[in-house]
């Protein structure tokens, strides 16, 4: 199951903006980097959350890993999906070590990064 395309981060300047801007969480596998985008005073709507997942070629030479370990996240974050609060830009950039990492690995520090950094709630 892949990321909603509404729910991509998508431009190099939403990624820089932050990575300048945002805070940062750690985990053994995964550093999440985060802000918070206040609503337009125009409209009333929220903007939804988007996520950007950034994995060096120091994680694995080889494009089949490096996809299959962003196909694991891109799936575990549609699973938390319906619990993220909206109007933020996060950027989960995958450590060296994330190679062994299963699914439900990568499931469990995406929740406890995301309730660390007060995007869900940690209930």
């Amino acid at each position: 199951m892949s990321l909603p395309r509404l729910h991509r981060l998508k431009h190099w300047q939403d990624f820089r903006y932050v990575y300048q801007k945002g805070i940062r969480k750690h985990s053994s596998h995964l550093v999440l980097r985060a802000v918070f985008v206040y609503p337009h005073k125009l409209s009333d709507s929220d903007d939804p959350a988007l996520f950007g997942i950034s994995i060096s070629t120091k994680v694995s030479k080889k494009a089949v890993q490096r996809n299959l370990i962003k196909r694991r996240i891109k799936s575990a974050l549609s699973e938390l999906l319906p619990r993220v609060k909206n109007n933020w830009k996060v950027v989960i950039v995958v450590k060296s070590q994330a190679v062994e990492c299963k699914y439900v690995d990568f499931l469990r520090e995406l929740e406890q990064l995301l309730v660390k950094s007060k995007i869900i709630n940690g209930y």
